[in-house]
């Protein structure tokens, strides 16, 4: 790890062989029903055609809307990120997949996720970012839980897109309460305050990486930090959108 990046190339050759040996070893297997993953991913056709694939959303906050344009949200308040992107909406049988990482331990499921995501992020038409920042946890919570599911998620996008990750650039400085059971007020000052951003060099346009946005809140947050710290251009990366702002 250099300048606070996590490099994805330097261990490429081991990387592949250890994929090589797991594929030969321990052959794909879909982890919503248990029969032969397709592509050598960890789900089969049936399933994978099941999955909710995200379609018309909000041009601004990625939220579903019967018709692609901007929902009255952002119109009303325009958030500080410029854009966000979604790959699925938050329903079954995605939902569990997500849920299974956060909250059990499925670090499978991240390489699964993380790897749609790059599949579709790769078939939009856009400039990339210079850097994938994933939304990071206190130390506490990271602790309690072993692991950043948004850095699971970023991992296989730095992969395959060739962006880096940051390492160390934005922490969270307090620690704050869950936000499920919270509505937007609520999340907002919950989250009030709890990032720092210390960016070592100028940064143009960043990407934020997170399993799953329902109100936004802590997109807005970080995308705040981000702005006063001299960032141009908050883009908001999203295994989920959630279908409702609560």
């Amino acid at each position: 790890m250099a300048g606070g990046f996590l490099s994805t190339g330097k261990s490429g050759r081991v990387n592949n062989w250890l994929s090589t040996a797991h594929d030969w070893f321990l052959p794909a297997n879909c982890v919503l029903c248990g029969r032969a993953g397709d592509q050598g991913r960890d789900l089969c056709g049936a399933c994978a055609a099941e999955l909710p694939y995200l379609k018309d959303a909000c041009q601004h906050c990625a939220i579903p809307l019967p018709h692609a344009g901007i929902c009255g949200q952002c119109l009303k308040n325009p958030p500080s990120f410029d854009a966000a992107y979604a790959v699925f909406d938050y329903q079954p049988p995605l939902a569990q997949l997500i849920q299974g990482l956060k909250f059990n331990g499925k670090l499978y499921n991240a390489r699964l996720l993380g790897g749609l995501m790059a599949e579709r992020f790769a078939q939009m038409e856009f400039s990339l970012p210079e850097l994938l920042i994933p939304v990071p946890l206190a130390n506490d919570r990271l602790r309690e839980r072993g692991f950043n599911q948004a850095l699971e998620l970023a991992r296989p996008l730095a992969k395959a897109l060739n962006v880096p990750i940051s390492a160390n650039y934005c922490r969270r400085v307090r620690p704050t309460t869950p936000q499920t059971g919270l509505d937007a007020k609520a999340r907002q000052q919950n989250l009030r305050g709890a990032f720092e951003v210390r960016l070592r060099e100028p940064v143009e346009h960043v990407a934020i990486v997170d399993d799953v946005m329902t109100t936004a809140s802590t997109a807005e947050m970080l995308a705040r930090s981000l702005k006063r710290a001299g960032v141009g251009r908050v883009e908001v990366w999203l295994c989920a959108r959630a279908a409702l702002h609560i």
